[in-house]
């Protein structure tokens, strides 16, 4: 299954919450796979069942799409799908760098999947001279002082964060500095930004302890 999250498509409509969007992406997940398949009908009790949620919460969030379909007989995927890009903004990509061309920083660019979800990441972003002027993906690695001109030349207001704890604010500060608006952030630090600049925290360690936790118990 492909990596789905939200934080890119809070910015395409206000009027759906947080919780809704986080499940409208695994729905799509899911179209996917069976589409796959070679399936061609889905209902909902059977996106439920994967997700171990009840059937009626999937029927709510899919009522609050355009051409959703009709649940009595089963959702044609391909619809369904369309659907769920429509609503989210899949078909209008949002042009996004990476900064911070470690381990993280360099897998992340090297995951393709993300342009099928709106998301094209155009350059990476560095301040190790060693680093800049490597090739990751088609995407080149700047240093970290171009980022200030290449945002303003190729119009890209978000940043995928993927410094180390001790550099996170710091470089939180100099992007907000550079007017990016929207900070998907992969760092292990709480940042604090002004108002206006969005952040969502990926918080990859909490998550594993959460998982842990349901295995000790």
């Amino acid at each position: 299954m492909a990596i789905c999250h939200p934080v890119f498509f809070k910015i395409m409509d206000k009027k759906i919450s947080d919780n809704t969007i986080n499940r409208l992406t695994l729905y799509h997940c899911i179209l996917s796979d069976f589409l796959s398949s070679g399936e061609s009908t889905i209902t909902s009790v059977q996106i439920a069942n994967l997700l171990k949620i009840d059937d009626s919460q999937v029927r709510k969030d899919i009522s609050l799409l355009k051409n959703s379909g009709k649940s009595r007989v089963g959702y044609i995927i391909a619809d369904l799908k369309k659907a769920i890009e429509g609503t989210l903004g899949f078909s209008h990509p949002k042009n996004a760098f990476i900064v911070g061309a470690g381990n993280l920083g360099l897998a992340l660019a090297k995951y393709d999947n993300f342009l099928n979800y709106g998301l094209n990441v155009l350059a990476l972003f560095d301040n190790d001279t060693l680093k800049v002027g490597a090739t990751i993906n088609k995407k080149e690695v700047y240093h970290i002082s171009k980022l200030p001109e290449l945002a303003q030349e190729m119009g890209v207001q978000m940043v995928l964060l993927t410094v180390p704890r001790s550099a996170a604010q710091k470089t939180a500060d100099f992007l907000v500095n550079s007017n990016i608006k929207y900070i998907w952030n992969f760092s292990p630090s709480v940042l604090n930004v002004p108002e206006g600049v969005e952040i969502w925290n990926e918080n990859l360690m909490g998550n594993f302890l959460h998982f842990s936790y349901k295995i000790s118990n």
